[in-house]
Formats: structure tokens, C-alpha cells, sequence
């Protein structure tokens, strides 16, 4: 070191130690502080939770999968007094005897539609095994009366042996009994949109091999300080297609990006739900949207604002209709938020520490339970133009 830039290290040390603390406060990562609030609405201390659904009336329903760790608790469950109950009953939700295609095997991504009904993916996937025929399909439950409305089951060619059917969306403007879009971000390398008719069972894979439903090759994110990315030999983070999905306030898009990318898009759903569109008519259809944050989990509110999980970022934000995007909270605790769904006053959210599973950290298991779902208030929203 040069004898004048000695003394100017020197000088700047004494200085920045006889400031006052205020004046130091620039000096500090505002990652260090958190941004925003949010309440903890529930701690898990059994299976790592994944989807979340809120009805209207309040009712709360999380998704516990086995696709990562095949437990033995309720794969669905309705918080109720603080408790977990397993819904719509024990005998669907909880391991048993029943053929795949009875009961419920790994509830992965959750939602309702605009009646208020409950619907989940069932990935179908046990931890260790391959999907049995009738384990994978799309289930519709009416909350007023907890009855099963709707079980398809899904099937090849939509379905692959690779298939993991993450989330879905019903919109009820297409179809006679509305169309289910599902993201199957793959186990593999083959992610794609599955469109299912409700009231036919019909279904079709669509995009399967576009660039938007495709993961990106060499995609690296960094999780609580260390750079992860996919390697078939030594994996420190999963490989993903078509994962996060959300419709947009009058469902005449469908939002999704792939697990491992930070590109948003969007297809129109005039487009997606007509099952006489070939595949150039629906590649037409796609908009990218542009760069956004690696999400595991996307919602939209009435004022058609997308919610977005953050895992590099510890957040939840959201993308406005303009484009422009904001922190919506931020804080240290929430490590890989997965599973997010917006209502009126606030976003929910769970905290599933995928991550730290033992397939990504050389079989260690670095999750620290409680598991937690959250929840952030989101203000009023502003009226619609």
C-alpha cells in the first residue's frame, strides 16, 4: 500500500469510529433490516406445507405433499381453531388402503374459483416412487358442503412418468363447468401447461418444449448466502419448467414462469382453453413479460397486482399492471416461500425450506421446523380503470 493511501485508510477508520451511531446507518445493508410486517398465522411442526387456499368466508386449507417426504399426516387440512383437521375427512386425506385414484396422495398447489370452491392438485407423487396410475389429478371440493365435486384424474399423453403437477388455476369463463390450467414443472426436463375441460375430463399438454415453460439452462439463484444450481450429478437446487401460475383479474390471461427462470409470461386464456388450437396458435398467443424474480408461487388481487414469492430476496413482492414491481415484506424468516394466495386485505403465504432438504445439501436434512404460514396485509387496492 502507497504511504498516502495508508493515511487515507487510516483517516477514514477515525472518522467513520467518532461518528455517532445515527450517522452510521448507511453504512449498513438495508437487508439487514426488514421491510414491511407480517403474522404468523400458523407453525407446522410436522410435514413442510406447500399450497394454501382461503375461501371467502375466511376458511383456511393448506397442502401438505409427499413427493419430498412421504409422511404419514393429513396431505390436506383445513386450519381450524388453531388445529389442523384433516379435510374434507380422514379417510381421503390421510394414508390408506384405497386405490390412488379414491383417495388423495400428495397435495401440492391450491386455489379457489370465483364461487368459492375449493380446488388442489393432487402431484400424486410418493417420495421414492413412481406415480401410480390415478394418483395425479385435479380435485374440486365445495366448501359449504366439504364434498368432493370434481376428481380427474390425469393421464397420458398430458401426463408424463416425469410429470409434477405444481399448481393450478380454474377459471370458470371457459368451459361449461370452467377449464383447469396446470403447471407441470417435471422432475425431469420436459415442464409444459396441462388445460383440463371440469365437465368432460378432457385434457391436453400444450407448450411442452416452448422456451416459456422450459427451465433455463445453467440457471443459478442464490438461498440464505449461497449460490445453488442444478446438477444431475451433485444437485444443491432442483431443475423446474412451468411452475408458479396465477390467472389475472378477468382470467383472460394465464401468468406462469418456470421454476428455475426470471422471465414472466402470459397466454391468453381465449387462446389456452380451446382445445382446436395447435401449437403455433398457442406459441402465438405468449407474451414474455420480461424479467421479474425467480418465484415458486404467483397470485393475483381484484386489482389484478401479482404477487410474487422471493425466495432470493426473503419477500413477497408484487408486480402492478404497469409493470413496475415493489416489496411487499421482506425479513430473514421467510426462507423459501412456496405456496401464496392473495384476498382482499392480505397475502398468504408458506414458508416450506425447500432448499434445506436432504437431497440438496449431501443428505443432510437442514430444515429447522416450525414451518410457517404467513400472512402480510396488502392495503386497499386501488379501483380499476
Amino acid at each position: 500500500m502507497k504511504r498516502r493511501d495508508f493515511f487515507a485508510a487510516t483517516a477514514g477508520a477515525a472518522l467513520v469510529a467518532t461518528l455517532p451511531n445515527e450517522a452510521l446507518a448507511g453504512t449498513v445493508s438495508g437487508d439487514s433490516a426488514p421491510t414491511g410486517a407480517f403474522e404468523v398465522v400458523a407453525a407446522f411442526s410436522g410435514p413442510g406445507p406447500s399450497g394454501i387456499a382461503v375461501t371467502p368466508s375466511g376458511r383456511i386449507f393448506v397442502g401438505f405433499p409427499r413427493h419430498a417426504d412421504n409422511h404419514r399426516e393429513a396431505t390436506l387440512a383445513e386450519l381450524r381453531g388453531g388445529a389442523l383437521i384433516a379435510y374434507p375427512s380422514a379417510a381421503l386425506s390421510l394414508p390408506s388402503d384405497l386405490p390412488p385414484a379414491q383417495r388423495l396422495i400428495s397435495i401440492h398447489g391450491m386455489t379457489t374459483d370465483r364461487r368459492g370452491r375449493l380446488w388442489a392438485i393432487d402431484d400424486g407423487k410418493l417420495a421414492g416412487q413412481p406415480i401410480a396410475p390415478g394418483a395425479a389429478k385435479v380435485v374440486g371440493i365445495d366448501p359449504a358442503s366439504d364434498r368432493v365435486i370434481a376428481s380427474i384424474v390425469l393421464t397420458p399423453p398430458a401426463m408424463r412418468p416425469d410429470s409434477h403437477m405444481n399448481d393450478l388455476r380454474v377459471d370458470l369463463t371457459h368451459g361449461a363447468q370452467g377449464t383447469a390450467y396446470v403447471a407441470d414443472s417435471s422432475f425431469g426436463h420436459t415442464g409444459a401447461l396441462v388445460v383440463v375441460d371440469i365437465a368432460s375430463g378432457r385434457q391436453r399438454r400444450v407448450l411442452a418444449g416452448h422456451p416459456s415453460t422450459q427451465p433455463e439452462a445453467g440457471f443459478r439463484v442464490v438461498l440464505e448466502g449461497r449460490p445453488l444450481s442444478y446438477d444431475a450429478s451433485h444437485p444443491t437446487f432442483p431443475v423446474g419448467g412451468a411452475d408458479s401460475i396465477t390467472l389475472g383479474a378477468d382470467s383472460t390471461r394465464l401468468y406462469y414462469s418456470p421454476l428455475t427462470s426470471r422471465r414472466l409470461y402470459s397466454i391468453a386464456t381465449d387462446v389456452l382453453a380451446d382445445f382446436g388450437a395447435n401449437d403455433a396458435q398457442l406459441a402465438a398467443s405468449v407474451v414474455d413479460h420480461g424479467e421479474k424474480v425467480m418465484t415458486d408461487g404467483l397470485a393475483t388481487d381484484a386489482a389484478d397486482r401479482i404477487y410474487m414469492t422471493a425466495g432470493e430476496h426473503d419477500a413477497i413482492m408484487r408486480r402492478l399492471p404497469d409493470g413496475r414491481m415493489e416489496v411487499v415484506v421482506r425479513d430473514p424468516r421467510i426462507v423459501w416461500p412456496d405456496g401464496i394466495f392473495a384476498t382482499d386485505h392480505h397475502v398468504y403465504c408458506t414458508l416450506g425450506q425447500w432448499n434445506r432438504l436432504p437431497g440438496f445439501n449431501d443428505g443432510h436434512d437442514l430444515r429447522e421446523p416450525p414451518y410457517l404460514l404467513i400472512r402480510a396485509p396488502i392495503g386497499e387496492p386501488p379501483a380499476l380503470s
